[in-house]
């Protein structure tokens, strides 16, 4: 299983990029996150960054995971995921966990209840907070392309999302799913 770490964004509300945010304890949101990919199930993880890339790949070292840079970050989440989404083509994984970097209380509970059943080519599934859909998502190797061809801005994978049948996995027991953008 494949897990893909969005975290390219300038981070305007927040200060700062959120790839070089710490937590209270001094962890870097970048580490928490591929740590609750990987604690969760995925055995590989790529982070999809940008603003401030030369900062944050550094952070990655030692954590396992594989750093992607995307030239046109500034356009949204929709250049992250395709960029993402695309690395991913050239490796045998049936499916990805995509999460966002500004989600600090996700951890690998959800993760690996969103693995189970483990995914395959055709799973659509995310996780939802007390009935608010949200990250993570798991996007089976079947809708890659589709996800890509209909993301635009900064929608992500939102609008293929609506248009096709997805399983919704209720995680709201585990986190919140509140994605921090101020300090």
């Amino acid at each position: 299983m494949h897990g893909l770490l969005l975290a390219a964004g300038a981070g305007s509300r927040m200060g700062m990029p959120k790839a070089l945010v710490r937590a209270d304890d001094g962890e870097p949101w970048l580490l928490r996150g591929i740590r609750a990919l990987v604690d969760g199930g995925c055995t590989r993880v790529t982070v999809v960054l940008g603003a401030s890339a030369e900062e944050a790949l550094p952070l990655l070292e030692g954590s396992g995971a594989t750093g992607i840079v995307v030239a046109d970050w500034a356009d949204g989440m929709s250049a992250s995921l395709r960029a993402g989404l695309a690395a991913l083509t050239v490796t045998d994984s049936d499916a990805v966990v995509v999460t966002l970097v500004d989600l600090p209380d996700v951890g690998p509970d959800v993760v690996r209840r969103l693995l189970d059943p483990p995914p395959g080519p055709a799973t659509l599934r995310r996780a939802s907070y007390d009935g608010r859909v949200g990250h993570p998502v798991v996007i089976g190797r079947d809708h890659w392309v589709g996800v890509a061809d209909e993301t635009s801005g900064d929608r992500g994978a939102r609008g293929y999302l609506a248009t096709h049948d997805v399983e919704v996995v209720e995680c709201g027991d585990l986190a919140s799913g509140q994605d921090v953008d101020r300090r």
